[in-house]
This record gives C-alpha cells, structure tokens and sequence, in this order.
C-alpha cells in the first residue's frame, strides 16, 4: 500500500488541476466505502473538489481538460510558498534517522503533529497532515521495530559450529543419542488469550478473559525441551515453579526415564547442545553440579557443546520442535496445565515428528549458590577446543 501511496502522488505531480481531480475521484471510486477520506487524506485535495470529480465522471458529457483557472492561479504549494521548507524536514528527519543525540526530536514521540511543532518553530509553518504527506512523498513510512540483530558475533563463532557439527556426526554413526536442549517460552496457564487463529462455527470465537491478570492464572507454565536429533523426536517437561539449573537437569533425567533407556540402552554417553546462557548457561555452576549427579546416577558420559552467545536460532530444537508446539496450540487458550501437556503431546508433522510431554510440579528454588568445595569435586573434563563451551561430564569413580 505504501508503494501504491507513493506512485499516486509522483502521477499527480504529471497531470494538470482537472486530469488531478480526475484521478483522485477515480481512485475513490475503486478504493469502495471510505475511498474519498483515504484520498483526502493522502493527497491534501479538498473533498468538494473530489466529489466535483466523481461528478464530472459519472456525467454522460465528454470530460473536457480546459483549465478552470489561468496557469498558475490558485494556492502555492508549500514548496513554492516556502522555498526552505523541503529543505528543514529533510534535515529533522536526517537527523533523527541517524539517531543524533543532540536533535530536539531525539528523545520525543516523532509524531507529524510534533514534526510540524518543529518545522513552525524554525519558521516553516505547516500543518501535521502536510507533513505527513511530505513525508509519504520522500519514501518514509510508519513501521515498527524489527528483530534482526544478534549483537556482535563472537571471533570463535563458526569454529564452535564447525567443532559442534564434527561431535553430533560421530555420536549419531557411533548409536549414541544428540539432544538439542532449551526452554521454551514461558506461558500463563489461564483462561488467557492464545495468538493465532483456529477453525471454528461462523460467528463462535472461543470466549477468553478480557484481561491477564496474574491472579487470574492457574500459574505458569515452563516448557523445557529435547529435542532427539537422530530420530526426529521431542520430550518436553512443563513445570510449574522456575526455569532452574535443578529443572533443567530434572527434565533430561525424565527423558531417559521415559524415552531414552528404551531407545539407547546401550548408548556410551550423551551429546547435549544447549544455549550459551539460561538455566543450561556455560556460567552456570549449577547446570554443572546437577548434571555431574545425573552422570552418576547414569553411569553414562555427558558432554555439552554450547552455542556461542547470540546465535540460539541455530539450536535445533527451537524449528524442529518449538516452532511446531507453537503451530499446534496456536489459538487455543492454554486454559490448564493438562491443556498444556495435551496440546505439546499432540504435535505432528508430515516429516515424523512425535513428542511426549509430562507435567513436572516439582518445586524449584532460585537462587541457590554451589560452593567452591562442590565444584571442586566435579568430574569435569574440559575439551581442548574452546574448553568454556565444550566439556564433559563423567561418572565418579566409586
């Protein structure tokens, strides 16, 4: 719409006062109920001068493109009334495009009422809606923020990609399970409000809350993820409490509880890929000490790659499994943790994702410090490449 704006005002700027009047009727025409505003609007032309148009058009007579006044008769532009006019917007413009610290404009809503408070202050008196139609003239548009930027990239990036990849080829030839581990988003367990839409009766949406209050909410929900890279299957444990290094690793022993033995009894060790940062950080002394327990308990390697900070989109589990969990239950209210686990249990794809979900209402502490002496008696082994993002856990030795 923007492009088609932009296009009707660069042919207006062609034709003479009764070919203009005639293309903005027309356009008002095509463009159905509320076509004369929106002309109004975009192009400044009075609404007795397009309804004169619409006339003129829908007459039986031949239009004729005599001038109703003499060249150059009726009002200025603003351009030719205030010659510096085009020049002071396009430099509070530049200025705030360019996020100069020191404009007026910097700090404040940009408004077109607040650019013309601007534009009057300097000595260029002009109306909002003439700046807003400047502004259309040059190209610009209202948008809003877009996620594009991961923040600087880290100088190990792809060699940590490269090193990851060469790890989950050799344990995938040698039997041995890749997890791609995460949390997921955490969601408001209610009678709330879910994105997207669902087929339903004509005229029969869901009803839902008009508010989210929390002490609406049954409580949280917090789905932790792993996602099997070589069979193509997902496990997600939902708690109830806190995204915690103890959750975390709880979740990773229910999926070898309830998926893994079955799969890999007699698999020799664990890959896992995870974020840098989060419950299952690098940094995390407690992501550590909890994995060196289920370790123990496995009697099986750990080892962890992590991704290097600012690239989480290239773990595997967030479009393989996340992505889909979010296609199923869009729309739907997540109006129970047994909707919840439902909805997450339910989740297919033509390529043979299966996923088993399972409510943890387990009770997880923040906060909680692991001394230097419990560190210390970790059987942790560092990789020598990049040993912070690439280690192993071993069993114990009794």
């Amino acid at each position: 719409m923007q492009q088609v704006d932009t296009l009707t005002l660069k042919i207006l700027g062609t034709l003479n006062e009764a070919q203009a009047r005639w293309y903005v009727a027309r356009e008002a025409l095509a463009r159905g109920r509320g076509g004369l505003k929106a002309m109004h609007e975009l192009t400044g032309m009075s609404r007795p001068t397009i309804l004169k148009g619409i006339r003129e058009l829908q007459a039986k007579k031949r239009l004729s493109v005599e001038r109703v006044r003499k060249a150059g008769g009726g009002r200025k532009s603003i351009e030719e009334a205030d010659p510096g006019f085009a020049r002071a917007l396009e430099a509070i413009m530049a200025e705030n495009t360019a996020g100069d610290p020191m404009s007026l404009l910097r700090w404040t809503n940009k408004s077109t009422s607040r650019i013309a408070e601007e534009l009057t202050r300097l000595g260029h008196p002009a109306s909002d809606e003439t700046v807003r139609r400047k502004l259309v003239a040059m190209d610009y548009s209202l948008q809003a923020n877009r996620k594009s930027l991961a923040g600087s990239s880290s100088a190990d990036r792809d060699k940590q990609f490269r090193y990851i990849n060469r790890l989950v080829k050799r344990f995938l030839r040698e039997g041995n399970p890749v997890l791609s581990v995460d949390t997921k988003k955490k969601e408001r367990v209610g009678n709330f409000k879910n994105a997207g839409r669902t087929w339903r009766p004509q005229g029969e949406p869901a009803e839902v809350n008009i508010y989210d209050y929390p002490h609406l909410a049954e409580g949280p929900a917090i789905p932790y993820g792993a996602y099997d890279v070589g069979r193509n299957q997902g496990f997600v444990n939902v708690g109830t409490s806190h995204d915690t290094a103890d959750f975390a690793v709880e979740s990773l022993r229910r999926w070898w509880r309830l998926v893994g033995r079955r799969h890999y009894p007699n698999c020799t060790g664990v890959l896992l890929c995870a974020d840098g940062g989060g419950s299952n950080g690098f940094r995390n002394r407690a992501w550590k000490y909890h994995l060196q327990q289920l370790a123990d308990e496995l009697g099986r390697e750990l080892t962890v790659c992590h991704y290097p900070p600012g690239t989480s989109k290239w773990n595997k589990i967030e479009h393989r499994l996340f992505s889909f969990i979010s296609l199923n239950w869009k729309g739907q209210p997540l109006v129970s943790y047994e909707t919840v686990v439902n909805l997450i249990g339910s989740t297919r794809t033509r390529a043979g994702l299966r996923v088993k979900a399972a409510l943890d209402a387990g009770s997880y502490e923040l906060g909680v410090k692991i001394a230097d002496a419990e560190m210390e008696r970790l059987h942790l082994k560092p990789h020598r490449t990049l040993p912070a993002w690439n280690y192993t856990v071993a069993p114990l030795k009794e």
